[in-house]
């Protein structure tokens, strides 16, 4: 009994590490989407997709995808347009494919490579805000911060956009 619940966590842990390191939950948290309690709301998310998953036999990828457009809407009120929705649950029912089959070598190297790229996630820091006066232009100017290998841009990235309804729309890369 013990080897079956050691593997069951590690299935939480693949499905941890890719909640984690997708770039929509992880902005959702950081600018305070999900209340003072994202962080905790993001870990439970983790929870309770592991728990979808042995709840349900057979998922499909677009089951998944609907549980995690819902899970996104009504803990973060965020809507995801990215096109990273399909690649987050096709990654998910893979984890647990293997996880089924006993896999587990594979599942192990996955949730290392997840966890490895998390590390060297690029944080967006604030510089220190300037008076009104001072600051014409009305556009505010972002220092980023890495761990892993710098990145520098030769465009500012464009502004969020808020929909009148009040919902803020994360939308892919150009």
């Amino acid at each position: 009994m013990a080897a079956p619940a050691a593997s069951r966590e590690l299935f939480k842990e693949g499905v941890s590490a890719v909640l984690h390191s997708w770039p929509v939950l992880q902005i959702a948290v950081d600018n305070g989407f999900g209340g003072v309690y994202g962080q905790q709301k993001a870990d439970w998310m983790a929870d309770v997709v592991q728990q979808y998953f042995h709840d349900n036999a057979d998922l499909q990828q677009y089951e998944v995808e609907d549980f995690l457009t819902e899970l996104m809407d009504q803990e973060f009120d965020t809507v995801v347009e990215d096109g990273s929705l399909p690649q987050v649950s096709l990654s998910l029912v893979q984890m647990f494919a293997q996880w089924r089959q006993g896999a587990l070598q594979q599942l192990k190297h996955a949730i290392d490579l997840l966890t490895h790229n998390k590390a060297q996630r690029v944080q967006v820091v604030a510089p220190p805000t300037q008076s009104d006066e001072e600051n014409d232009s009305g556009t505010q100017v972002m220092e980023c911060e890495a761990s892993g290998p710098s990145v520098s841009r030769t465009r500012p990235p464009p502004p969020p956009q808020d929909e009148d309804d009040g919902w803020t729309v994360v939308r892919k890369k150009k």
